[in-house]
């Protein structure tokens, strides 16, 4: 039978205290846009003193381009936005199809091909760069704006002095400005360096009447992470000491906003499949990737509340422990509230959750880092 253990062990995470205050509107060059009035009341994250994070960084995000446009993707990633190719990926690069990975920083774009359609975010990407004025000068040029000729590229100057970018399908990024405090020292993908800085902020739109506290129970309960605000109009979550993963309510989005998913005939063909384990649709929609310090006790805890998810359109399926230990990830769907799991979803975003350590204690090849960091957990050993 699908393995589904009930750990019996001591909770990692204190239980959130918060406290009821004034707090100014959110910065719009931080990734996302609130609309709180001054005279709201807000609550704030009152952190434990021996409180960590078990996320460590938003790693990448996977978004589909336009089949047989890789000419816009490299025009928009890398002639406008100056990402660096993933050497990785060189082949595709050059053969001018399949997926290819754009990289700023520690963090990268996945981007495969749609079938045939482009996806468009929910939400923004937020992105920071030493300046801004060589971005204005390039959209202002003729090179990047002959290339993308007929798509939705477009660039506007905020009255904060941030741009405003639509890429060539509609995707909103927001880049803003910092210095090199803003580099991640950790480590940063293979390849030449980016212009670009990091990514800062993903901002996900989720539906008006969303649960935010329960998103915010989601991420420190099951897999380990800070909240870094929580109020009527916003909650965000700590991505390691340099990032945030942020959720805004806003009209017309629905609970599967962000998914495509598709039944798919897989029992047979896929031998890791547990018998008795129920079949997954898989998700054709965006994903986001994070790595996390202990990934055992992230996926007991998403095991034990039914979120654990495979998704059928990946070779690399964890179906147990054991395989998510094997295969350092595993991948979560369901966005829920711990607490009132009997109301569904919240909202339904793929989460591809990494180890960087491997079962015998090195480093896992894709990580950015360039050593594990103090406090990542080693894996249990395999049971018997």
């Amino acid at each position: 039978e699908c393995e589904m253990i009930m750990y019996n062990h001591t909770t990692l995470l204190h239980h959130l205290v918060f406290f009821l205050g004034l707090i100014t509107s959110v910065c719009l060059c931080h990734g996302f846009s609130a609309t709180s009035s001054s005279s709201s009341s807000a609550t704030t994250l009152a952190e434990s003193i021996d409180q960590k994070n078990n996320i460590l960084i938003l790693d990448h995000l996977n978004i589909n381009h336009e089949k047989g446009r890789h000419d816009w993707v490299t025009a928009f990633y890398i002639d406008f936005l100056q990402c660096a190719w993933d050497p990785r990926k060189m082949e595709n690069v050059k053969a001018g199809s399949k997926t290819v990975w754009a990289n700023i920083g520690a963090q990268q774009f996945h981007l495969p091909e749609g079938k045939p359609e482009a996806q468009v975010l929910e939400g923004v990407v937020t992105l920071v760069y030493p300046k801004l004025e060589a971005l204005l000068e390039r959209y202002k040029g003729r090179q990047v704006a002959s290339a993308l000729k007929g798509s939705h590229f477009d660039v506007n100057v905020e009255g904060n002095g941030c741009l405003l970018v639509t890429d060539p399908w509609g995707t909103r990024f927001r880049l803003v400005e910092g210095d090199e405090s803003e580099r991640d020292s950790r480590g940063c993908q293979p390849g030449d360096q980016s212009e670009g800085l990091a990514m800062k902020d993903l901002t996900i739109f989720v539906k008006k009447d969303a649960n935010l506290n329960g998103i915010g129970r989601f991420y420190s309960e099951i897999l380990g992470g800070k909240l870094a605000k929580l109020d009527n109009d916003v909650v965000q979550i700590e991505m390691g000491p340099l990032q945030t993963l942020t959720f805004v309510p806003k009209e017309g989005i629905t609970t599967d906003s962000h998914v495509d998913l598709r039944e798919e005939e897989v029992g047979e063909n896929d031998e890791r499949m547990p018998e008795g384990c129920p079949a997954y649709p898989g998700n054709y929609g965006i994903h986001i990737s994070l790595y996390v310090a202990d990934l055992a006790s992230a996926y007991q805890r998403a095991a034990d509340l039914g979120v654990a998810y495979v998704n059928t359109r990946f070779s690399r399926r964890a179906y147990t422990l054991e395989q998510a230990i094997d295969d350092c990830m595993f991948r979560t769907l369901d966005v829920v509230d711990p607490e009132n799991i009997q109301d569904g979803p919240i909202l339904q975003l793929e989460h591809e959750v990494r180890s960087v350590v491997k079962r015998d204690g090195t480093k896992y090849k894709s990580c950015p880092f360039d050593a594990i960091p103090e406090g990542c957990a080693g894996s249990p050993p395999l049971q018997s």
